[in-house]
């Protein structure tokens, strides 16, 4: 159970980390977590090159060249929004009827527009951070030997990333790569899309048609 609960706190430590950068603008305290610790640097090998942070104060960084980049790509250029790529006439859904938004609702998820940099619940940042949460109540769950209560939480996580986030974001984080005008975001993108497809092969295997492993 050590193995799996370790795996589980990787799983809840990484949603936490991708939503965070794809939220919003970052801010001095987070970069001082990023560069003082190794295992987070890993995911960021372009990032870690780069030789504007040796050059820079992390004030300096920020508003000349990251905050730049995330107002390009998520504000002005892209759009980091599940109904525009989902939808025919690719208009947002900002109102009650947003099927993203009833998915929250039935699992007592409440989002805060005014702090992810977002008009609508549909926001990639947001829907990471509902994965985020839902990982947190996974391993809380298995923490406490409640193993039917983690697969069923586990079946939610599988069932979102297939019907929501992993219909849409290949695009969009692609596209992010191609415009990124940082090494950071460019990493960002790329740890998001190869952590969000093995974690649905992780999920798809835990959660068979036989039952779910924590289970047996």
């Amino acid at each position: 159970m050590n193995d799996v609960l370790t795996k589980q706190m990787a799983r809840v430590n990484l949603y936490a980390l991708i939503s965070r950068i794809l939220m919003k603008e970052l801010d001095e305290d987070f970069l001082e977590k990023l560069e003082s610790d190794e295992m987070m640097l890993s995911f960021f090998p372009n990032y870690q090159a780069w030789e504007k942070p040796k050059e820079l104060s992390k004030k300096e960084l920020l508003e000349s060249y990251l905050n730049v980049d995330f107002t390009n790509l998520f504000v002005l250029h892209l759009i980091p929004y599940e109904s525009f790529y989902m939808r025919e006439d690719q208009m947002l859904e900002t109102g009650g009827a947003n099927p993203v938004l009833q998915f929250y609702n039935t699992y007592d998820f409440r989002v805060q527009l005014e702090k992810a940099r977002s008009v609508s619940p549909d926001h990639i940042g947001i829907e990471l951070e509902f994965m985020y949460m839902l990982a947190s109540s996974e391993y809380k769950a298995l923490e406490s030997g409640d193993e039917a209560v983690a697969c069923e939480i586990a079946k939610i996580e599988r069932d979102f990333l297939r019907d929501h986030l992993l219909q849409w974001t290949l695009m969009f984080l692609q596209n992010v790569k191609a415009e990124a005008g940082t090494p950071l975001y460019f990493d960002a993108a790329s740890l998001a899309l190869e952590f969000m497809f093995n974690d649905y092969e992780y999920l798809h295997e835990l959660i068979t048609e036989e039952g779910c492993r924590y289970a047996q």
